[in-house]
């Protein structure tokens, strides 16, 4: 039997956005709760990040040229959001960053609060810490589904200390750190292990081959899929973007004997056609994937527009109306139409 795939969004901005006093609205400008118009589009499950000791004001600076809105992402304020998507009827995805801002290929930057401390005690932090944050979270009766642990970590996690070339055994002691937490906590969570550009294998290959040669623990394969930011040309119809990534994904799942998730997509806010069959042919490749081991899509983030975030970025799955109004497009529409086609 078809194991049932999660169709999922990640709404990290979602209380940043409501704390600014920002609304949604439907076709016929009537306000809308964001969090129970997108289940009705299909959407069953809510993706959250947390980070160790984010700015208060929850905004980064990149760089001297990008700041970027982070989203109130701290335990606390994650919990609370955590408990509107439980009371919605929906599952739960936390994602530890293990930084105080973005973890992300090109940053893994140590939390302040950890910069001096060596490897040992770094090992420790990543266990308290997500230990800390977990028992949080289940003390309130909130038990997520599956917990990443570290986000979008192909060159490893708190550089230079975790670094995959450099120090693989001490990166795979930190992730296991965070597994072991995880399952001591709340042992039903699965846990993901989340790299990037899971189309381009010489990205992945060599973290996977790192991670698990030096004993590496995951319950889940995770990976971000961004056409846009591949230089992959969706309009190019005779090759789907399906095409691009079914066959690793395949792959995959049969080399380490593990399921995998597309735990980030998104395709241009101003392309929703677009964006909508990168949807379908994600979701089509992910159900492909033999025995029921490709378990699920969620969209990074669909509840935003560009025109309301500092640093502009282009792949929500909205538009701003004005400076307080957002629209959804028709992209996420796809969730309750490949769950028709599939049922």
């Amino acid at each position: 039997m078809k194991t049932k795939m999660a169709y999922g969004v990640d709404l990290g901005w979602l209380s940043q956005l409501e704390e600014r006093g920002i609304r949604w609205v439907d076709k016929e400008k009537k306000e809308i709760e964001p969090l129970l118009a997108m289940k009705e589009m299909g959407a069953d499950a809510v993706r959250l990040r947390i980070f160790v000791n984010p700015p208060k004001d929850a905004y980064w600076r990149k760089d001297e040229n990008t700041v970027c809105m982070l989203g109130f992402c701290d335990a606390q304020s994650v919990l609370k959001v955590s408990e509107r998507v439980k009371a919605a009827g929906m599952k739960l995805m936390l994602d530890f960053h293990y930084s105080d801002y973005f973890a992300d290929p090109e940053h893994q930057d140590i939390p302040a609060e950890w910069i001096n401390d060596d490897a040992q005690t770094l090992t420790k932090r990543v266990y308290q810490h997500t230990k800390d944050v977990m028992t949080l979270f289940v003390e309130k009766g909130i038990r997520p589904d599956w917990v990443q642990v570290g986000n979008e970590i192909n060159p490893g996690l708190l550089l230079p200390a975790g670094s995959r070339e450099e120090h693989p055994e001490q990166m795979t002691a930190f992730l296991n750190a965070g597994y072991d937490a995880v399952k001591e906590c709340c042992p039903e969570c699965q846990v993901i292990t989340h790299l990037s550009c899971v189309n381009l294998p010489e990205f992945c290959d060599p973290f996977w081959e790192a991670f698990f040669g030096n004993g590496g623990k995951t319950d889940i394969l995770g990976f971000s899929y961004y056409p846009y930011w591949y230089d992959m040309i969706i309009q190019q119809r005779e090759k789907k973007p399906a095409d691009l990534f079914y066959n690793p994904l395949i792959t995959y799942a049969e080399r380490y004997g593990k399921p995998v998730m597309i735990v980030e997509v998104g395709g241009p806010e101003t392309d929703a056609e677009g964006t909508h069959e990168l949807l379908m042919n994600t979701m089509e490749a992910v159900w492909q994937v033999p025995d029921g081991q490709g378990l699920g899509v969620f969209y990074w983030e669909p509840e935003v527009g560009a025109d309301l975030l500092p640093d502009r970025y282009p792949l929500g799955a909205a538009i701003a109306l004005d400076d307080h109004t957002i629209q959804f497009t028709e992209a996420l529409s796809a969730y309750k139409e490949f769950q028709e086609k599939h049922s």
